[in-house]
């Protein structure tokens, strides 16, 4: 590849620069395709490609990144040269030297694990399956809208460094899921499946979609959405409360993943969504949870959508622990925050594409099950009088990631260890560490499932980035809860 050989004289020529510390270029190819089908329609279909590279430069102590898709050797030299003005320029504003750990230079390649590949598979197939569940789903009257989503990617990065550097790794990527939208009257109501928004992922091939039973859940789905339109509301007051696991991975994204990226602690990613309450003056002593909360960042785990085998600043994939028995034990860093707390990256720096700088991301970021833990079945029985919720409809979270409310799809009044009545438009809300504080139930390895996320934003301009929580259903004492739409 032409291109590499370009990118690798760019730096060589950066690393004779008076002044330049330290650089780095990240070429990229990214291959998508999208599919929505909506009442037996085709609502959207489209593929597309990319390429590109970005080359980083640390001059002084301060950073400049520059990006093309000129492939050129004349346009992989300019874009370096622009790189080191960009940094020249930044180190005129300079508060603080940026300082990278000591991670050694790596080299090595990754490939995610899959057996077919998601784009050499006709089309036609793809659809029938799509218009099959919602032809299904479609079966009542009162489904007003019935959808089926299916999102493919194919990425193939190659990472070089002044440190001497060489990462090659290709990752495909599949997911979809079904949605039914149920009206009677003035009521509206609505089932998804696998999960929402958009269903569920999986860093592998087309046997994921095949595996995902979409057309084999559209008629449960499709009574769910029927039935919750003349579901009770969701009772108000405090109820002890089951999260099923898909519930369960949004919350762990929301008041887990996020307050433990270490940039917003630090506040360098402050403007856009907000920092942590999880300051660093916590760090190996604060009660985040009761002892059984247990929260690992793992990068590691073989077919999910947060897993790779080096990170965006060529860090080997990792697993550490962020909450340990319910302590703060960690973060996510990159080799410029690591430091901070006197530590190496544990590899979470990412970029959406070619032409971004990298952030530090959330890679799978997974509540631990119980090793002899209940099943969800049986931690029904053990509740009283509870709140079962699944599958989220909304959400709201504060800009320290401490108080927060969430609404789910279906909820199920749990009385004596029985679900005894459907329940609709429920919303629990809480304190971060208050909440996870109250969680005195996991579920065991059985009930534990990784859950792709596609879009998770962060950054400025925005970046969505592909991660994923492992979750095994959980209980919580005392939330407070309600009725929302």
């Amino acid at each position: 590849m032409e291109v590499k050989a370009w990118l690798r004289s760019a730096l060589d020529g950066l690393k004779g620069e008076e002044g330049v510390l330290y650089a780095d270029a990240r070429y990229l190819e990214r291959e998508t395709e999208s599919i929505t089908v909506r009442n037996e329609e085709v609502a959207g279909l489209s593929r597309a490609e990319t390429r590109g590279y970005g080359i980083r430069v640390l001059f002084q102590g301060s950073w400049g990144f520059a990006a093309s898709n000129d492939l050129s050797e004349e346009g992989v030299a300019a874009t370096a040269r622009r790189a080191l003005e960009i940094a020249k320029a930044s180190f005129r504003t300079q508060r603080e030297p940026v300082r990278l750990d000591d991670t050694p230079p790596q080299r090595g390649t990754y490939r995610s694990p899959w057996e077919i590949d998601p784009f050499g598979v006709a089309l036609d197939e793809k659809l029938e399956l799509l218009f099959a569940a919602v032809r299904i789903l479609r079966k009542d009257k009162r489904i007003a809208k019935a959808e089926a989503e299916m999102r493919l990617f194919r990425t193939r990065k190659l990472f070089l460094s002044t440190e001497g550097a060489e990462i090659e790794q290709e990752i495909v990527e599949a997911g979809a899921g079904i949605e039914a939208t149920a009206v009677e009257g003035r009521e509206v109501q609505r089932r998804s499946f696998p999960t929402s928004f958009g269903g569920d992922y999986a860093a592998r091939g087309y046997e994921f979609i095949r595996s995902l039973g979409l057309v084999e859940n559209a008629e449960r789905i499709r009574e769910e959405a029927v039935a919750l339109l003349s579901a009770d509301p969701c009772p108000a007051g405090e109820f002890d409360l089951i999260l099923a696991s898909d519930q369960l991975a949004l919350q762990v994204h929301e008041s887990c993943g996020h307050p433990t990226e270490l940039d917003r602690v630090l506040g360098t990613e402050i403007s856009y969504a907000g920092g942590s309450f999880l300051t660093l003056d916590k760090l190996g002593k604060y009660r985040y949870g009761s002892d059984i909360v247990n929260i690992v960042a793992d990068a590691t785990i073989p077919d999910s959508i947060g897993s790779f085998g080096y990170d965006d600043e060529g860090v080997p994939a990792q697993r550490s622990f962020l909450i340990q028995e319910g302590i703060l034990v960690g973060y996510l860093t990159s080799r410029e925050t690591a430091p901070a707390i006197g530590r190496r990256s544990n590899g979470c720096m990412r970029a959406e594409s070619w032409n971004n700088i990298p952030l530090i991301r959330m890679v799978n970021i997974n509540l631990e099950p119980v090793p002899d833990g209940p099943t969800l079945d049986e931690l029904i029985a053990d509740t009283k009088h509870g709140i079962l919720m699944q599958t989220n409809k909304s959400w709201s979270i504060d800009d320290l990631r401490l108080n927060f409310q969430f609404g789910c799809e279906i909820a199920w009044e749990i009385r004596d260890g029985k679900k005894v009545r459907l329940l609709k438009n429920p919303v629990y809300t809480g304190i971060t560490p208050e909440f996870w504080r109250s969680c005195d139930a996991v579920c065991g390895p059985r009930e534990w499932k990784v859950w792709g996320l596609p879009n998770c934003g962060k950054g400025e301009p925005p970046q969505t980035m592909h991660v994923a929580h492992g979750t095994a259903p959980a209980r919580f004492r005392k939330v407070r809860v309600g009725s929302g739409r």
